[in-house]
């Protein structure tokens, strides 16, 4: 039976009239990364400040370690926080820095400067130990920063947007770090990020949130394969969302009227005049080319013009523009993309498999 480090039961958060997190449940593994994703807004950060204390909860429990801490002080939950602005003491020397908390503790100068002098080997700067923040480099305070929140050992360490203010190269060499330090201690992370990319690298548990609810929770495999909402597939990225009415169910496949002459089959089964969403992933689509013979006859075309040519390095991003106005983004190969270039207003067809359309709820 799995055990749970921290459990929001029914946990709300008004500001006023208006409701920032609303009615939330979510049990979180214990030693697992966590990640709370979503757009500015979407309570994320409120929900963050609620399990370390900051804010006050308006209604539900907070369950850390099955310790119901609600109306605790953050000193008493067993929480450590990680600040995106890092928050060191510039007067003090990184070994000072880390050992700040133990210090704060009670614990002696001698054992308390050996564990930071531990805990800056673990984030990799044991030979700047000396140095002072101002010495150092955006991804130098970080790794100080994670090791001044670690070396308290908390239950649950909570990280709030910790990489947004690097560049991208020291962003993705600092997730790995992340990521091993984490899995090396064991420790629970749960970490707030609007970037898809940082929650899928990272979690073990996405928790997609929108308007202070939980759209959607699980593995990032299965909240990238299988979104179960609108939402979540527009804004993981890379699906490309679209709708119709069924005009007649075949078997186990629904036949759907899209924009203009537009039709499209899926798997499942709906009422005949029912309005059906979907999601299409960018790259299990593909161009289309009904005169080209290697081509199979497609089940699903939606044609229109490119819109937007993208390159990025390994393939290349096509949006097509349909006459009615609506979208649809396509991955195409590098290679192939090269052997037969688009441009940019050019007339294109992009297909795909219907096994490969997912169902929506709305």
């Amino acid at each position: 039976m799995a055990e749970f480090d921290v459990i929001l039961d029914s946990v709300s958060k008004r500001y006023g009239a208006v409701t920032a997190v609303d009615n939330i449940h979510l049990p979180i593994e214990r030693g697992a990364y966590c990640c709370l994703l979503g757009p500015s807004g979407c309570g994320k950060t409120s929900t963050l400040r609620m399990i370390a204390g900051h804010e006050d909860v308006s209604s539900g429990k907070i369950l850390i370690r099955a310790q119901d801490v609600t109306h605790l002080p953050p000193s008493k939950r067993n929480t450590a926080m990680m600040f995106q602005e890092y928050a060191l003491f510039p007067h003090m020397t990184l070994i000072d820095n880390v050992a700040f908390g133990l210090k704060m503790r009670g614990v002696g100068k001698t054992p308390r400067r050996k564990q930071a002098e531990a805990m800056l080997d673990k984030v990799g700067l044991a030979d700047q130990a000396t140095r002072y923040p101002a010495q150092l480099s955006g991804g130098q305070r970080q790794r100080v920063a994670l090791a001044r929140a670690l070396i308290t050992e908390p239950a649950v360490l909570l990280l709030d947007e910790p990489l947004s203010a690097l560049d991208r190269f020291v962003r993705v060499r600092m997730r790995a770090e992340l990521r091993r330090i984490q899995k090396e201690l064991g420790i629970t992370f749960i970490h707030v990020t609007h970037s898809q990319e940082e929650a899928l690298a990272l979690a073990d548990l996405v928790v997609v949130m929108e308007d202070g609810r939980i759209q959607q929770a699980g593995s990032p495999r299965e909240v990238y394969n299988s979104a179960r909402t609108a939402f979540v597939a527009s804004f993981i990225g890379d699906h490309n969302v679209l709708k119709g009415k069924v005009i007649e169910q075949c078997g186990t496949l629904i036949k759907i009227q899209g924009d203009e002459e537009s039709h499209f089959t899926l798997a499942g089964h709906a009422l005949v005049g029912e309005m059906v969403t979907f999601s299409v992933r960018a790259d299990h689509a593909y161009l289309y080319n009904s005169h080209n013979s290697t081509q199979q006859a497609a089940e699903n075309i939606l044609a229109g013009t490119a819109a937007a040519v993208e390159y990025a390095g390994f393939m290349v991003r096509v949006k097509l523009e349909t006459r009615a106005g609506s979208e649809f983004t396509v991955y195409v190969p590098e290679k192939q993309f090269s052997a037969t270039p688009i441009q940019l207003n050019q007339a294109i067809q992009v297909a795909w498999p219907s096994e490969d359309a997912i169902r929506l709820n709305v």
